[in-house]
C-alpha cells in the first residue's frame, strides 16, 4: 500500500446511477456524501457501458479531488489508467484472474473476497485492502448466504491487508466489525444516504 495512504473506517460503494436520470444528479448526491466526511469511494456502475462509465468516472474523480477523497474504479485497468483514478477495485472474478498485482504501488488495489481462496490470492498479488462479504443479509444481494461474524473473523484473520466488512453494514455495526478484525465497514445504502463518517 502506498505509504502516505491512511485508510478511513468507512468505504463507500456507490449504488448504480438511476436509469434515465442525468449523471449530474448522481454526482451531486456524491458531493453531499463527501461533504459529510466520506474519503474512500468505489465507483460501482455495472449497468453502464465502458464509454459512459469512463465519462462518469471523470466527473466523480473531479468531485473526489475537491474533497480530498480517494476514488477506486470497479472497472478494467485500461479505464483506471485512462481516467487517472487512485486505484482499482477487483471483483472476485477479476481478482482470481490476476496473476500479479494489476497496478503499480503508487495506486491502490482493492479486492472483493467471499471465501478463503480469494483472501489468500489477494494476499499473493499484493492487494492493499479487501472487502469481505456478505457479512449480514443485504438488500443488494438477496440470494447470497451471509457469512456471519464468526466466519468473517476467520477470513479477516487470514488477510494481510486491511479488511472492510461489507453486507448489511451501517454506522451501528462499525464497533462489531472492528472487534471481528475489520479495519472498517464498506456499504452502499448506509453510506450513500447519510452524511457522516
Amino acid at each position: 500500500m502506498p505509504e502516505s495512504i491512511d485508510l478511513p473506517q468507512a468505504y463507500l460503494v456507490t449504488p448504480e446511477p438511476p436509469a434515465g436520470r442525468p449523471l449530474t444528479d448522481f454526482v451531486e448526491q456524491l458531493e453531499r456524501v463527501l461533504e459529510g466526511g466520506i474519503r474512500l469511494v468505489q465507483l460501482r456502475a455495472k449497468t453502464l457501458g465502458a464509454p459512459q462509465y469512463a465519462e462518469l468516472a471523470r466527473l466523480v474523480l473531479a468531485v473526489c479531488r475537491r474533497h480530498d477523497a480517494r476514488l477506486l474504479l470497479n472497472a478494467s485497468v485500461d479505464i483506471v489508467q485512462a481516467v487517472g483514478s487512485d486505484g482499482i477495485h477487483l471483483t472476485s472474478t477479476r481478482l482470481m484472474a490476476c496473476v500479479a498485482r494489476p497496478l503499480p504501488s503508487d495506486r491502490l488495489v482493492s479486492a472483493a473476497c467471499h471465501d478463503e481462496p480469494q483472501v489468500l490470492h489477494a494476499n499473493r498479488i499484493g492487494a492493499d485492502l479487501l472487502t469481505i462479504s456478505p457479512v449480514l443479509p443485504t438488500a443488494t444481494h438477496t440470494s447470497a448466504t451471509p457469512l456471519g461474524w464468526p466466519r468473517f473473523r476467520e477470513l479477516a484473520a487470514l488477510a494481510e491487508p486491511p479488511v472492510f466488512a461489507l453486507g448489511g453494514m451501517s454506522a451501528a455495526t462499525l464497533d462489531q466489525a472492528r472487534e471481528a478484525g475489520a479495519h472498517g465497514i464498506a456499504a452502499i445504502r448506509a453510506l450513500w444516504g447519510q452524511t457522516t463518517n
